[in-house]
């Protein structure tokens, strides 16, 4: 006879609301949160994550870190070339930690034309997996980022406790090579105890208990043995002792014994029993034992420590690649070359190959070769708002920050609300998290890097749409609208440059909404780096002393790196080589022209330092971060005051007259070098010093002071 069941309306109506809740037509918006994994639940989400990625379109990706810039100087700046650019984004990844990093793939659903996202938030943590002889992880915090962080209440103390840990592919490397050589030479089961004299009465009581309970579990085996019966089940004494069998041989477990007195035991086994051997082995759930284990002979004990060893490194090796944590997030993302999308996210790919791969390369060109190949399709939404007219005509002009875009290009996304009228056509999205899916979700997690993910995601689809890519296709990238912006990272939005994964190739794209250009047309050549000077000096008085000298036209522009160095772009590179001798050989004049000399205001004090861009490119390649500039170049080891550019290397060799008809060759300007000229017809008549101070402080112009000390020296 079939019983009924009878359902309450309370619980139907709850399976009800329940069902609706989860149901792509809710008219509602669904609120259920975003899928945070740490190591609790990593093993099993890495598992459906898996699955999302392979069946996925695209990932979208984007990261939450601890700090940006080391020190001031090492902020982006409108003179940056691309490969100090790069030292700058290297420098950042090797000094900070990843703290989120967000994976939502996207995947697009024809019978339903939308697509469908698994946001995954992974708190992450470098935490020391693996015992080494090298020194615990260290990260710099920059207190704006852990301020904007804990503004959108970060849990810290989540990420700290369970945030999954991980191995780059070097470590892992060099871990499993470590294991190699320990286990390929002379491997030890046990620290091997050294006969010592047992003084201490409680360790030869305890050593004869041990000695005698042995002997009588060794002669029950024998007797056992011979009378072909089965083993004793167990000799116990509060539990100590446990009866197994270990690869085929009878062993006793032992537990609960201190180190010490299973010291004292492999001693007592070591010198009186023959076929028993003391090991240490794990079981099958990775736990140590520490076992008796009889053997038959000394034939049976040498293949017993082989057993050992090879399950022991088998053991290692599984911990170490249990090490890697979330690097196997960013493994699946590299097996399946999926097109990942970041929003301005070079800086993210460095902190992915640093964290992940391995120890980021020295130049820009060989970085952008390994990304290539790790994964060969990327795409920056950043760079695709600001480089296709039709996207920044939707934009309207607007910021194309990450909040800012997501609000513009999918306002019914951002809003919940199905009734949104905002641009047409709008692409659907529906958001799936474990059981739960909706079309109109909200986490109420912004700034966490799982629904910043989303986010990008979400300008992607859209931005798509706008350039007519047809979702039904194969690969999203057929599309010849699309792939002319595949693998264009952003260098510097101040600057405008992006670097062609592809190719490696920099090239300049509108930038637009960003901070107005204040320097145009940078030529590194032309750039003398001036620092150490004193503190009082501004970039003003500096250039009005080095104009004094090579002509008001002779610096195109002069920018402050901090408090303590400048860049001053010459008119030409010639200039600058011509400044940098000049420097030097004021500096190793000690007469009193040299003090009055209109550069003198800047050599002030004897710590004033100059050199070309090359130097700066160096100075940035350190991985020593000072506050100020001169402090760092001292740091460094930089002991010259002057570094004269490669291009002018024959300049120091040559008769002041001879530098003084190379400059004015390469003036623009009439008025180039009049005060060094003049400084040099000084020296050569040797006239009054009172002549010089008389010229120098009249009101007269430059052009009469030159004719003056001309005329007097020639008299």
């Amino acid at each position: 006879m079939k019983k009924l069941c009878r359902v309450s309306p309370i619980s139907l109506s709850s399976a009800l609301i329940r069902t609706l809740t989860s149901s792509s037509s809710s008219i509602s918006t669904t609120n259920f949160s975003l899928k945070n994994v740490t190591k609790s639940n990593f093993e099993e989400t890495l598992v459906d994550l898996t699955t999302h990625v392979k069946a996925a379109d695209f990932v979208a990706i984007d990261l939450e870190m601890t700090g940006v810039t080391s020190s001031p100087w090492r902020e982006t700046f409108e003179f940056d070339r691309h490969d100090v650019r790069y030292l700058k984004i290297k420098d950042s990844a090797e000094k900070f930690a990843v703290v989120q990093f967000g994976v939502c793939p996207f995947r697009w659903d024809s019978l339903k034309g939308s697509f469908v996202a698994h946001p995954h938030n992974f708190y992450i943590f470098p935490r020391q997996e693996l015992p080494t002889d090298g020194p615990s992880y260290e990260f710099l915090c920059q207190t704006s980022s852990i301020d904007f962080l804990a503004k959108y209440q970060f849990d810290f103390n989540t990420c700290i406790h369970e945030g999954v840990s991980y191995l780059s592919r070097g470590q892992e490397d060099e871990a499993l090579s470590r294991l190699n050589s320990i286990y390929n030479g002379k491997w030890q089961n046990a620290n091997e105890a050294r006969d010592i004299p047992l003084s201490n009465i409680a360790d030869v009581l305890f050593s004869e208990r041990m000695k005698n309970r042995l002997s009588d579990w060794h002669d029950m085996l024998l007797l056992n043995r011979n009378a072909n019966a089965e083993l004793p089940s167990a000799v116990k004494s509060k539990q100590r002792f446990e009866t197994i069998f270990f690869n085929m041989r009878p062993a006793l477990k032992l537990n609960g014994f201190t180190s010490h007195q299973l010291k004292l035991m492999e001693l007592v086994i070591r010198k009186h029993f023959k076929n028993l051997v003391f090991v240490r082995a794990y079981d099958e759930s990775s736990i140590l034992q520490k076992l008796v284990v009889y053997v038959e002979s000394d034939d049976d004990k040498i293949k017993l420590m082989e057993e050992i060893k090879d399950d022991s490194h088998q053991h290692a090796r599984r911990k170490v690649k249990a090490a890697a944590g979330f690097r196997h997030v960013t493994d699946l993302l590299c097996a399946e070359n999926k097109l990942i999308v970041g929003h301005n996210c070079l800086l993210d790919m460095a902190h992915v190959y640093h964290k992940f791969f391995g120890p980021l390369p020295s130049t820009v060109e060989e970085f952008v070769l390994n990304i290539h190949n790790s994964f060969p399709q990327i795409v920056d939404t950043k760079v695709l708002l600001n480089a296709d007219a039709s996207l920044q005509k939707c934009m309207n002009k607007a910021s194309t920050s990450l909040a800012s875009s997501f609000s513009l290009m999918c306002p019914k996304i951002a809003s919940g609300k199905s009734s949104y009228l905002g641009i047409q056509p709008c692409v659907k999205v529906e958001v799936q998290v474990d059981d739960m899916r909706s079309s109109n979700w909200n986490s109420g997690a912004r700034h966490e890097a799982g629904y910043d993910a989303f986010m990008t995601g979400c300008i992607f689809a859209q931005a798509c749409s706008h350039l007519g890519v047809d979702f039904s296709s194969e690969k999203l990238l057929n599309s010849e609208n699309l792939q002319k912006y595949v693998n264009q990272l952003c260098l510097s939005w101040s600057s405008g440059d992006v670097i062609n994964l592809s190719t490696g190739d920099v090239n300049e794209i509108p930038v637009i909404n960003s901070v107005k250009r204040r320097f145009l047309n940078i030529m590194h050549p032309s750039i003398v780096l001036i620092w150490g000077f004193h503190p009082k000096l501004r970039a003003g008085k500096i250039k009005n002393c080095i104009c004094k000298v090579f002509g008001i036209h002779s610096v195109a522009c002069i920018y402050n790196l901090d408090e303590t160095a400048v860049f001053v772009q010459f008119s030409t590179a010639d200039l600058a080589a011509s400044f940098l001798a000049l420097k030097e050989s004021l500096e190793t004049s000690d007469d009193s022209i040299s003090v009055l000399h209109p550069l003198s205001k800047l050599l002030e004090g004897g710590k004033t330092c100059a050199a070309g861009y090359e130097v700066y490119k160096d100075i940035c390649s350190s991985p020593i971060s000072k506050v100020l500039f001169a402090e760092q170049a001292e740091a460094i080891g930089i002991n010259w005051k002057t570094k004269l550019i490669e291009i002018e290397t024959d300049i120091q060799n040559l008769e002041p007259e001879k530098i003084i008809e190379k400059t004015e060759r390469s003036s623009p300007s009439p008025e180039i070098c009049k005060a060094t000229k003049s400084k040099i017809d000084v020296q050569k008549c040797k006239s009054d010093q009172n002549i010089f101070d008389k010229i120098l402080y009249s009101p007269d112009s430059e052009a009469n002071r030159e004719l003056k000390v001309t005329s007097s020296c020639n008299s």
